[in-house]
């Protein structure tokens, strides 16, 4: 898939990826920062029926998790 694309299915995997890294946390086991990035695009696909985003179209946070996340599993798809 294209650098600029993201599927749900890679999303959902990146979503994993950071609440492993930042767990929700305190008594109503409120989302990380990270986490609420994403799952607002998570959501938007959803509502929209869409099962690809272009990455030009998320906030800047999104982006920045996103990137970071296909920079880390990088390795792993070698």
């Amino acid at each position: 898939m294209s650098e600029t694309i993201i599927s749900l299915t890679e999303l959902e995997e990146a979503i994993n990826y950071w609440r492993i890294q930042r767990p929700a946390t305190g008594e109503e086991c409120a989302l990380s920062p990270e986490v609420n990035a994403l799952a607002d695009v998570y959501a938007v696909m959803i509502i929209e029926h869409t099962h690809a985003v272009d990455l030009d179209a998320v906030g800047k946070e999104a982006r920045r998790l996103i990137d970071a996340w296909r920079k880390i599993r990088a390795p792993q798809d070698a």
